[in-house]
């Protein structure tokens, strides 16, 4: 399988991020990781991926990208194409969609994935292929018996407590509805429970008691629009560890240092 489109979301948000005003650059993807922007990582890991055959970077500002001298590799590879995002992450996934000629899978995910890696690609793309709709989570077992002093935001289920992988999977334009749900919440984040209502009163229910096992409830909710939805819950620790904070960046830091030894 060498015809997924990944796609890279390298923007900012409104607002001025922490990591970029420390480090003096103009957006966060260009803050240093271990002596090179962020992005490098995982642009790197997508590119050299034999399932991948191209590579969307989604930005306001791709000149701040491509004029880079460090990051200015990125635009020279065959692979790679540059868009320009719009105010928001999901009209724009909708307008790509959208597109003559787009071609699918989508695979998802953002510049501040620093420690993807092929193996994780390897899981995502193994087990999400053939479905609609895929997010990839770690449960907090998984992150505390290798890191046990990380700390990340955890939604309860049933069957755990998950934190977001940033790894995402459209599986082709049917996927529009789950989407334009999502440019909602983003428009509005007060509306979040009206949002999750319209999935149904079973996972609303089950949202507000936690009494749904997370992977059950994304297959029900993707059957709601008639979708085939799937959790991936990823076997590495590292892949919900995103450079949000300078205390991720930290540990972000210590495990590549470990991975060159």
């Amino acid at each position: 399988m060498t015809d997924i489109v990944a796609i890279l979301l390298a923007g900012s948000r409104p607002g001025t991020d922490p990591l970029a005003q420390a480090a003096g650059v103009a957006i966060k993807p260009l803050a240093p990781v271990a002596g090179e922007p962020m992005i490098n990582y995982p642009a790197r890991a997508l590119l050299s991926h034999p399932a991948v055959g191209k590579l969307l970077i989604l930005t306001q500002t791709p000149d701040l990208l491509t004029d880079h001298p460090a990051t200015a590799w990125i635009a020279s590879h065959p692979k790679t194409m540059f868009e320009t995002s719009g105010a928001g992450i999901a009209s724009t996934l909708m307008t790509l969609i959208d597109r003559p000629g787009m071609t699918f899978p989508l695979l998802v995910t953002t510049a501040d994935h620093v420690l993807l890696d092929s193996d994780m690609l390897d899981q995502f793309v193994g087990e999400a292929k053939g479905a609609d709709l895929a997010v990839a989570m770690v449960e907090r077992a998984t992150l505390l018996a290798r890191y046990p002093a990380s700390r990340r935001t955890w939604l309860k289920f049933r069957d755990g407590w998950w934190s977001g992988a940033n790894l995402f999977w459209f599986g082709g334009p049917q996927v529009r509805p789950v989407l334009a749900l999502w440019q909602e919440v983003e428009q509005d984040r007060k509306k979040g429970w009206k949002i999750l209502s319209a999935f149904g009163p079973v996972a609303l229910l089950g949202a507000l008691l936690r009494i749904l096992p997370l992977r059950g409830g994304i297959a029900r909710v993707g059957r709601r629009f008639g979708l085939a939805a799937r959790l991936v819950a990823m076997a590495r620790a590292e892949a919900c560890i995103d450079a949000d904070k300078v205390d991720d960046v930290i540990l972000i830091e210590r495990i590549l240092a470990e991975r060159r030894d």
